[in-house]
């Protein structure tokens, strides 16, 4: 039974039913990722050794990698990250972790990073995760606290001659004929790649 003030059992599951409603995007984002397939890759760079009797058992390893994924999205640095994952009910969600149960602390996050950084798997576990959004037409979108997201990406399909011209600055031939056109093409729009995966936005 919660005490006075404090937030019970149902209580929580009504937080968590508002997140959703308001269109969560770490919920959404979860949804679309195959969590299950970064075991494996993360525990053979890994190699834990077994704990000394007594001590604390390590956190999973999917969480952590979960929890760089939230340092990615949201620009944050380790300490930041530590306080967030206290702080926000989304990212204790995102992470299957429960109010009652520890979390990984700054220094536990920094050592996870810079194993998987000397493993030299970083980039093809970030390229990974970027396809599994992909090949539902979504991206996620990092950027700071408040505005990381999943949007869809439209696919411009425009000749070579017409890109040619966009990214000389100019308005191809035809398209000041055709206004409703024009407004669905970003015409500042690029290709770029993020960790070996090729974005367009």
């Amino acid at each position: 039974m919660a005490l006075p003030n404090q937030l019970g059992f149902f209580d929580l599951a009504r937080r968590y039913e508002a997140l959703s409603h308001q269109g969560d995007p770490l919920e959404r984002l979860a949804q679309q990722i195959p969590w299950a397939h970064f075991w494996k890759p993360l525990e053979k760079c890994l190699r834990r050794s077994k704990r000394e009797k007594g001590g604390r058992p390590p956190f999973e390893a999917v969480l952590m990698f979960k929890v760089l994924v939230l340092q990615a999205l949201y620009n944050l640095s380790d300490e930041p990250t530590e306080y967030q994952i206290r702080d926000r009910l989304s990212f204790m969600r995102f992470l299957d972790l429960d109010l009652h149960q520890r979390i990984p602390d700054a220094k536990t996050i920094w050592l996870f990073r810079e194993t998987l950084a000397q493993a030299g798997v970083v980039e093809r576990l970030f390229q990974q995760f970027d396809s599994y959004p992909a090949q539902q037409g979504l991206q996620a979108c990092g950027g700071q606290v408040i505005d990381a997201s999943l949007v869809p990406v439209p696919t411009q399909r425009n000749t070579r001659e017409e890109n040619t011209t966009l990214q000389a600055g100019a308005c191809p031939a035809g398209w000041e004929a055709q206004p409703a056109k024009r407004r669905q093409k970003d015409t500042q729009s690029r290709w770029t790649v993020k960790h070996g995966v090729r974005h367009y936005g």
